[in-house]
């Protein structure tokens, strides 16, 4: 098995730490990356394996899957133990709800603060309101849980990673939200995750 990732991917990252909670070994090809140029060039092999040329690309054989929640369900059904998932149907859909809200709510507010990115001073205002909004919203949902779900999940997996690239960003969790605060100590410490934190750190400028 062999992931085609990136540094500052969070989508790829996501990837990452699924491999890492099920004790996957595979083959990890990081592309070239730098504040300056990005992800130019392209990778060769991503730009043949998936359409859209972006990392991550699973390739296990002579099946190759892009897009981290297709590879995280291939990972999930390949090697079910430990579970990422909730094991009830309706479980299962609102984590797979929640992990599409990180990454297709949450994270958009993330990236259109992104420095590179040339975006008006008031849709950048927009952005930071709707990360905090998102804060609350995880908070409340929360509450003195230990996870969003009954067990460590995607949507914790999805979420965190979000939370930590606003916070690079100049956009912390506030202090009175105790509940979050507490969930990304809790989340930040476990060994799939705390690497993965630290390469997009260093990838940001920041390690």
């Amino acid at each position: 098995m062999k992931l085609y990732t990136g540094p500052l991917s969070l989508f790829s990252k996501k990837v990452e730490v699924a491999l890492d909670e099920k004790a996957i070994a595979c083959e990890r090809i990081s592309v070239p990356f730098s504040l300056e140029t990005l992800y130019e060039p392209k990778h060769p092999d991503v730009v043949r394996l998936n359409p859209k040329a972006q990392v991550p690309v699973l390739v296990d054989g002579e099946l190759a899957v892009y897009d981290s929640t297709l590879i995280f369900e291939y990972l999930e059904a390949r090697v079910p133990e430990p579970p990422l998932y909730p094991i009830d149907l309706a479980g299962k859909t609102l984590c797979r709800q929640a992990e599409l809200e990180a990454d297709e709510v949450f994270f958009p507010h993330a990236f259109a603060l992104f420095p590179h990115r040339d975006v008006p001073d008031a849709e950048r205002e927009a952005a930071r309101n709707g990360i905090a909004d998102h804060y609350r919203r995880l908070d409340g949902r929360l509450g003195d849980r230990k996870y969003l779900f009954e067990r460590f999940s995607v949507a914790d997996i999805s979420h965190f990673l979000v939370s930590q690239f606003t916070e690079m960003l100049g956009v912390p969790v506030p202090s009175e939200l105790r509940f979050l605060r507490a969930w990304q100590d809790r989340i930040g410490g476990r060994p799939s995750v705390a690497p993965h934190v630290a390469t997009m750190r260093e990838a940001a400028g920041m390690g």
